[in-house]
């Protein structure tokens, strides 16, 4: 222990007051919270009923609007608070830390408010949008490490070297606290806040959903429950919590690079475990039943690169299950391929990848369409029997990684077929579009390939390969001119002839 003239300080928490810790020598995050600087720099952000999602759900979804603070995030919350706590000296030295970019803005936007030099270690491969504005916040950037952990090491080397106070992303009790006034506005905001059944909130090391739990679970009903979401590949607090120790990952995926870290905060980690602890031992005394349910749900991080939504729409539609992706195994013969958009017809097809099998009877496509109902297993099972009832073999594979991420774009394959033509279209994105032109195609002129994929246009981007036979040239062309979806032939591009046709 250490004294300063507010008493005996912890050495764990040095920066805390003797008041701000409890009898067990932990700290009194109610008293924090509600002492929280942070609106020396922010205003409370609005809490707003998504109205179409609350009536398409049958619940009341309420969005707490983080994206709004000026650093699109919730990070300013907590790099704030814990700067605004800095002595004379130690802000005259100025601050550095480590992040993938929200917490990095909300500490430049922090030391330009507050006179803090700063410097910010970021992992190489961070979004453009990101740097670009820490950089115009006025911090320094240095771009060290391929990821969280090797940025990590650099800063605290620069910490060492320099005498910088280093600012936690997640792992401190001031941090924690800023963070924690999330909460506290959601219960003040939300009309009969006593009947909230849950706070969704992402988790990265865990700062934000260790901040709402610690003022919910001492303010708000026992019966709220704070549910932290991470990725699939970035799941180290559900792997913690399921171990009931700190797990640290070997690797984390990029899909959401603000929540990207192989190891949570220890204090977070701490408090999350508290909580679940609570939830299940109130689940067990409590008999939870109502129709009508009502959410919060924590929306943050809006400075994305516009290169990465496309991914993440894509992940989307299949992750919530509104769109299935499939590979299946046609006859090789003319009249398999609209035979097999029969089955899926009326649904929209998404993606639709085909290249002719010169060397067998049966052909591999990989399709994928937005589903009609809610029920996904359901449908998806009925179209797979509708396949095999057509001597089609279907496989779902919405689950497989190796295939939503590489052999989608590898179908295919470098073949001479016989009297091919390979044009580019521009099809309509209308229901029916794909079908008329299947539909106008003659029973001798067979697709060989054809490459689709739905990127949300106006237009979808289509290479068909088709089988005419010379003296059907001139009908063909008629086809065209009366399909009238704008065309280029490319049977005489080079890339064609180099990695398609053998």
């Amino acid at each position: 222990m250490e004294h300063t003239s507010n008493g005996p300080i912890p050495l764990k928490y040095p920066r805390l007051a003797k008041h701000y810790i409890t009898s067990s020598e932990t700290p009194d995050y109610l008293r924090l919270i509600l002492t929280a600087k942070v609106y020396e720099i922010l205003k409370e952000t609005p809490l707003v009923l998504a109205t179409n999602l609350s009536s398409k759900l049958g619940n009341q979804i309420w969005l707490k609007r983080e994206d709004l603070q000026e650093v699109f995030s919730f990070k300013i919350r907590g790099a704030y608070n814990f700067m605004a706590s800095l002595s004379d000296e130690e802000r005259w030295k100025g601050v550095v830390t480590c992040s993938a970019g929200n917490h990095a803005q909300g500490v430049a936007l922090s030391g330009a408010r507050l006179g803090i030099p700063c410097t910010i270690v970021m992992p190489q491969g961070t979004p453009d949008i990101k740097v670009r504005n820490v950089a115009r916040l006025g911090a320094k950037v240095v771009l060290q490490g391929g990821d969280f952990d090797e940025a990590k090491a650099e800063c605290a080397r620069l910490a060492s070297i320099h005498g910088l106070v280093f600012v936690p992303p997640y792992d401190d009790p001031l941090v924690i606290a800023g963070q924690g006034t999330v909460g506290m506005e959601i219960l003040k905001q939300l009309p009969d806040s006593d009947n909230l059944d849950a706070i969704f909130a992402s988790v990265g090391g865990g700062g934000l959903v260790a901040g709402i739990s610690e003022y919910v679970k001492r303010i708000g009903s026992p019966s709220t429950k704070v549910v932290g979401v991470e990725t699939f590949d970035g799941d180290a607090m559900a792997r913690s919590l399921a171990k009931g120790e700190r797990v640290t990952l070997r690797e984390v995926g990029p899909f959401s690079d603000g929540t990207a870290v192989k190891i949570v905060g220890e204090e977070p980690f701490r408090i999350c475990a508290l909580a679940l602890a609570g939830l299940k031992r109130h689940i067990l005394q409590n008999n939870l039943i109502g129709s009508q349910k009502k959410f919060v749900v924590v929306v943050s991080g809006a400075n994305m690169n516009f290169d990465r939504l496309r991914f993440v729409a894509e992940r989307a539609e299949l992750g919530e299950g509104r769109e299935a992706l499939l590979t299946v195994d046609i006859p090789e013969r003319p009249g398999s391929f609209i035979a097999l958009h029969s089955i899926i017809h009326p649904r929209a097809v998404t993606e639709f990848i085909y290249r002719y099998n010169v060397s067998g009877e049966r052909a591999h496509i990989l399709l994928s369409f937005k589903l009609q109902t809610t029920s996904r297993e359901t449908e998806v099972r009925e179209v797979l029997s509708a396949l095999a009832n057509a001597d089609m073999s279907g496989l779902d594979i919405s689950d497989d990684e190796m295939a939503k991420s590489h052999v989608r774009y590898m179908i295919g394959g470098c073949q001479t077929v016989a009297n091919e033509r390979i044009f580019r279209f521009a099809f309509p994105e209308r229901p029916g579009a794909l079908r008329k032109f299947l539909l106008g195609l003659q029973q001798g002129w067979n697709i060989s390939l054809f490459h689709y994929r739905n990127h949300g246009g106006d237009l979808g981007k289509v290479l068909a390969g088709i089988q005419v036979p010379q003296q059907d040239f001139h009908q063909f062309d008629q086809f065209l001119q009366t399909l009238d979806y704008p065309y280029v032939e490319e049977t005489n591009n080079s890339l064609y002839k180099r990695f398609l046709q053998g």
